[in-house]
């Protein structure tokens, strides 16, 4: 959710509710009142504390119409489309003229969107890389060839030419490029080495998730990910480190597979809380360390990633260790005993 000022803002649109409005709909009446904005757009305005019923802030869209209420709507400046260049640290693994190979901090997200329109890796590499990048791909996302979630760390490359841009995104759709990730996951999937294939989709009931949805469904898309148990923690076990080797590239992907085999990503806020997380949030609590070992992000970092270059054809390949809070975490597992255990 965005955030506002406890005030309402001095420009705003205003409204009084009449007695025969009483019971409506909030967004459903307030576009009888403001025709200009769409329902989909007040429903918006509403959930990210945009109005306010007599000075208190309204964020449910199917409030019920208070006859005789004053509500104020303040409509947000425009974003500009084009994102604008700002002087952000980039750990480089290998520039030319039309690449630029990145290793991403978790915490940065790769390019702008409501909540997040400033302060991207897309504002980072148009400072690095000059006004030039603009013209290409989308308009918004210069460069943008591929993306990791937020609060994934790890290897990304970007295109710093057209011609790249081309190159890359063939390589992406005909799954040419080699992407190995590796995770720190509650419990141990079952079994420890293998494929696992599925449809994902959104998730009806959270437009912000997405899941697996049956084989025969029209909907969705088929992802495909193989996947590698390679040492485990504590009893049961308690957790263990995964190497995900991605043959499609969906959205959350690693993080809905391993969801689904039992086994979520440890700190994963949006696909985690299994009875194997909660179990591991437990014993670790018991650990007497000097720093909390739990991420306060997903323990997922994309470790490899390998392509062909578009002018030479030569092979790349750039691999990056796992960042120290990824490290600290395997450190602290490695400390698991059975006497640890909480029931």
């Amino acid at each position: 959710m965005e955030n506002e000022e406890d005030s309402p803002p001095e420009d705003l649109r205003v409204a009084i509710a009449p007695d025969e409005a009483a019971g409506e709909r909030l967004d459903r009446w307030l576009t009888t009142v403001f025709d200009a904005l769409s329902r989909s757009r007040l429903k918006h305005l509403i959930e990210n504390g945009r109005v306010w019923r007599d000075d208190v802030r309204e964020t449910d869209a199917s409030a019920k119409v208070r006859s005789g209420a004053t509500y104020r709507i303040g409509i947000p400046a425009p974003i500009s489309a084009e994102p604008e260049a700002e002087d952000i640290p980039l750990v480089v693994l290998y520039e030319d003229s039309h690449l630029l190979v990145i290793d991403k901090p978790a915490g940065l997200s790769v390019h702008p969107a409501p909540g997040n329109w400033t302060g991207t890796l897309v504002n980072a590499v148009l400072y690095h890389a000059g006004a030039s990048l603009r013209v290409v791909g989308a308009t918004g996302r210069p460069g943008i060839v591929h993306r990791l979630d937020k609060d994934t760390s790890g290897v990304m490359v970007v295109a710093k030419s057209e011609f790249a841009m081309t190159s890359l995104g063939k390589q992406f759709a005909n799954r040419t490029v080699d992407r190995r990730y590796r995770a720190l996951v509650a419990g141990c999937p079952k079994p420890r080495e293998g494929r696992i294939e599925t449809r994902l989709a959104r998730d009806p009931n959270d437009r912000k998730k997405m899941a697996v949805i049956r084989e025969d469904s029209i909907h969705g898309k088929l992802a495909a990910t193989n996947y590698s148990a390679t040492k485990v923690y504590g009893v049961g076990p308690d957790a263990a480190a995964v190497e995900c080797k991605l043959e499609t590239g969906r959205t959350h992907q690693i993080r809905v597979h391993m969801a689904h085999l039992g086994s979520p990503v440890i700190g994963d806020q949006t696909y985690g809380g299994n009875k194997a997380a909660r179990s591991l949030d437990k014993t670790l609590d018991a650990l007497e360390l000097e720093q909390s070992p739990i991420l306060k992000r997903q323990a997922l970092h994309a470790a490899t990633l390998a392509f062909t270059h578009p002018a030479t054809d030569q092979r790349l390949s750039f691999e990056t260790p796992w960042p120290e809070d990824m490290e600290n975490l395997s450190r602290a597992l490695a400390l698991l005993s059975p006497s640890m255990r909480r029931t």
